[in-house]
């Protein structure tokens, strides 16, 4: 019944920082510890809280929730805007204690990362990845802060070293191999794995799998040719036994911005500028990918309710600022007249890998290659915006930079320096 279950020794350890951008200000602001409170990108009436300290949670305040739902929690909740380059000192000083441990060390997101021991056995000494999961844990409090917590999971894949992060939290340390591996899945729901949201939930309990021992228990060719049908079974059957599936990268599929309005306007110059922001910060994400679009397409949410969007595929792919935003503005001037803007965003999509670095037989082709990569590197030296486009300014007053979730790489880029 629960055959096939990877017993090789546990080499992967996943490492999930609490709260992060919540503990983060509490760490930086010793009057917030013990608080309930938590960041938003933007302060409003209606905003949502999208880092919550564990103060919070225990009260039943969730990432998602409106300030007005936390107030009628706590009336003492208290809402900070995000600080994205304190974050990023905090995420600098992670990755560089994890380096010290293996080369084989990534990012999942701005807040968990992975280091894998496999091949590292000698310059462990003879200690487990326990003692060094400790002593890492002894480190960050050492070397970012003594209120930054983290949970610290160990197992065979990245899978069921991510579960073990979260299962004793918060400051929590498991290890999960193939002698506790059933025992974990019978304290857990189906829920409350990485990967299974509500549909999935529902398709598998229709096949009669309840809870996780039972999704454990179910053999390949049901999962696969039933339950998915799709090679997802398979990716799930072996993924729950420990073993590794989940180490390549997804597809990058669109790049872009959007930006909400503090005040709705229809006023063109303000969009325009506005737009030519959202532009700007999509080029850099497009160039430090390292890749060209083919397809713009530019949307927005109207005060009233109503919404509008128009997309493009171009016969050429592009990559400048300047492209980007000239056939973005050809589209948003097809909007609806006269309406407020409420949120307005724009996303390249046909991505392809970059061929900039390849000669171009048109010079003034070239030229503008070469003026983009050196107003990219002034960005980079001086800090983003040193150098942008007069269309900007505008925009550049209002529109804050968000916090990027999922991805690390265009985090590093924003912040680069700051």
């Amino acid at each position: 019944m629960y055959n096939d279950i990877n017993k090789e020794k546990p080499m992967i350890m996943f490492i999930d920082l609490n709260s992060a951008f919540a503990t983060a200000e509490q760490q930086a602001h010793p009057t917030l510890r013990g608080k309930p409170m938590g960041v938003t990108n933007r302060i409003s009436k209606e905003c949502c809280v999208i880092a919550a300290s564990y103060e919070a949670k225990a009260l039943g305040i969730k990432v998602g929730m409106r300030l007005s739902d936390a107030r009628a929690i706590c009336k003492d909740f208290i809402m900070l805007e995000t600080d994205a380059p304190k974050y990023h000192q905090v995420y600098q000083k992670l990755v560089r204690i994890m380096k010290d441990y293996s080369p084989k060390t990534w990012m999942k997101s701005i807040d968990e990362g992975v280091i894998d021991f496999h091949g590292m056995e000698p310059t462990l000494n003879g200690r487990s990845l326990v003692d060094i999961g400790y002593e890492i844990k002894q480190r960050v409090r050492d070397e970012i802060g003594d209120w930054m917590k983290i949970n610290i999971g160990i197992s065979m894949n990245v899978f069921l070293a991510k579960q073990a992060a979260g299962w004793h939290k918060p400051d929590g340390l498991d290890v999960i191999d193939h002698k506790n591996l059933k025992k974990f899945y019978a304290e857990r729901t189906l829920l409350d794995l990485t990967g299974i949201a509500e549909r999935n939930e529902a398709r598998l309990n229709s096949y009669g799998i309840m809870n996780p021992l039972q999704f454990l228990a179910a053999d390949e060719y049901m999962l696969k040719k039933r339950v998915f049908n799709s090679i997802t079974g398979t990716y799930w059957y072996r993924r729950l036994r420990g073993h590794e599936i989940d180490d390549f990268d997804t597809k990058l599929g669109m790049i872009g911005r959007q930006w909400v309005l503090r005040d709705p306007t229809n006023k063109d110059d303000l969009l325009r500028s506005y737009l030519s922001f959202l532009c700007e910060t999509t080029g850099m994400k497009v160039r430090y990918k390292n890749v060209e679009a083919r397809g713009v397409c530019v949307w927005a949410r109207f005060r009233n309710g109503e919404s509008w969007y128009a997309k493009r595929m171009h016969k050429s792919s592009f990559y400048t600022n300047q492209e980007i935003y000239r056939r973005a503005l050809e589209l948003f001037n097809q909007r609806p007249s006269g309406a407020d803007v409420q949120t307005m965003g724009i996303y390249c999509y046909g991505v392809e890998p970059s061929k900039a670095s390849q000669m171009s037989m048109f010079e003034d082709i070239s030229k503008v290659g070469d003026l983009t990569k050196a107003v990219d590197e002034i960005n980079d030296f001086y800090g983003a915006f040193t150098v942008y486009s007069a269309n900007t300014i505008e925009g550049k007053k209002v529109i804050k930079q968000k916090i990027p979730f999922g991805g690390t790489e265009y985090f590093e880029l924003l912040l680069k320096r700051a």
